[in-house]
């Protein structure tokens, strides 16, 4: 995951302006655009790409209206909905300019909320921006990715005829905001498998080759809080009394949609204090493992430091001198030789003894 992925305008640009796709846009796949109409007794969907799809069921004034775009949408798709739906110039901006701070805007009768979608992907983090616009009788959704998050709502929305069919738009809008919401758990589950194999590597002694293993982990917890904190508020937001377009029973749910989203925080906070921790137990480790390589020289040098002194000591050439009474016997004797051996390994196998008493080996 890298640390800034906003998309911007050139500094001096006007505000609400979309400008071309660069080249590397437009070699990507087009985005998908999917149209459902329902009512409590039917459900049509068609789609098309890089296009709005056409309306093939007859008209129904009671039946709302779910418009779905998967990918980056190109230029003149966004202009095209614009137009349809009335979305203000500033809110197509931030769907153009993805990596938008979390938040909730009204916009001429029309709510309109940007969250952060994170997935797990190939052993890293990705973060989506998932747009949201909710006006009485229609709700827009827009997605980055290659992967739709939304098939599961689909799918209920076509099974379900009794709940999610009767209610209103707002209760779309809930759905899809808490789809985007619970997609941080199983983000989650994979940074707590992770960390237990991380920990259990540097517990097992591989602690080098898991530092920049740990880091990378800690940099995308990081960038992850930023991304999903604000959301509290953009719920917290779609709660309050004076949003009119969401009814008060659809209040009841996006209350539970809040407690996931503390939900999800605590458990980052909790992942983002053991990978800290965890590279505290990596320090500790290196310092443990090289206060063990200094004991064992320190235990090696000071057995032969006697050893050398002995070896110093004899070492000296004044047993020639036969004159003087302090002079060196012992280089004279018949068994000298052997005798100094037998003295310094006297000396390394009592210091060794008294060593491990001292529980010092």
């Amino acid at each position: 995951m890298a640390f800034f992925t906003k998309r911007y305008h050139p500094p001096g640009t006007a505000p609400g302006m979309l400008h071309e796709p660069s080249i590397k846009a437009m070699a990507s796949r087009p985005a998908s655009v999917r149209r459902v109409r329902y009512n409590r007794t039917a459900v049509n969907v068609t789609t098309a790409e890089d296009a709005i799809p056409p309306i093939t069921e007859s008209s129904d004034s009671k039946a709302m209206t779910w418009m779905h775009v998967q990918g980056r949408p190109s230029h003149q798709l966004l202009t095209q909905l614009g137009e349809t739906y009335d979305l203000h110039p500033l809110a197509l901006e931030d769907i153009h300019n993805t990596g938008q701070r979390p938040k909730v805007e009204e916009f001429d009768g029309q709510v309109c909320a940007t969250l952060s979608l994170p997935r797990f992907e190939d052993g890293r983090v990705e973060i989506y921006q998932a747009n949201f616009f909710l006006s009485a009788d229609s709700v827009l959704s827009f997605c980055e990715g290659p992967v739709d998050p939304f098939e599961p709502v689909l799918t209920r929305l076509q099974e379900t005829a009794g709940r999610f069919r009767s209610r209103g738009t707002d209760y779309l809008l809930y759905a899809l905001v808490d789809t985007v919401i619970d997609q941080g758990f199983p983000v989650l589950e994979a940074f707590g498998l992770e960390l237990e194999e991380l920990e259990e590597k540097i517990l097992g002694g591989s602690a080098r080759e898991t530092l920049p293993h740990i880091h990378e982990v800690k940099r995308e917890l990081i960038l992850l809080r930023r991304m999903l904190w604000p959301q509290r508020e953009v719920i917290n937001a779609l709660v309050r009394e004076d949003q009119e377009l969401i009814l008060d029973d659809t209040r009841l749910f996006l209350r539970d949609c809040y407690d996931h989203t503390i939900q999800v925080m605590d458990l980052l906070e909790t992942y983002r204090d053991m990978s800290t921790s965890m590279l505290d137990i990596y320090l500790l480790s290196v310092s443990n493992k090289m206060n063990e390589i200094m004991r064992v020289l320190t235990v090696i040098a000071t057995t032969f430091i006697p050893l050398t002194f002995v070896a110093g000591v004899y070492g000296m050439n004044f047993g020639s001198n036969s004159t003087s009474p302090w002079a060196m016997p012992e280089l004279n004797w018949y068994y000298g030789y052997p005798l100094a051996w037998l003295l310094m390994a006297a000396i390394a196998v009592g210091m060794l003894i008294y060593f491990w008493r001292k529980r010092w080996l």
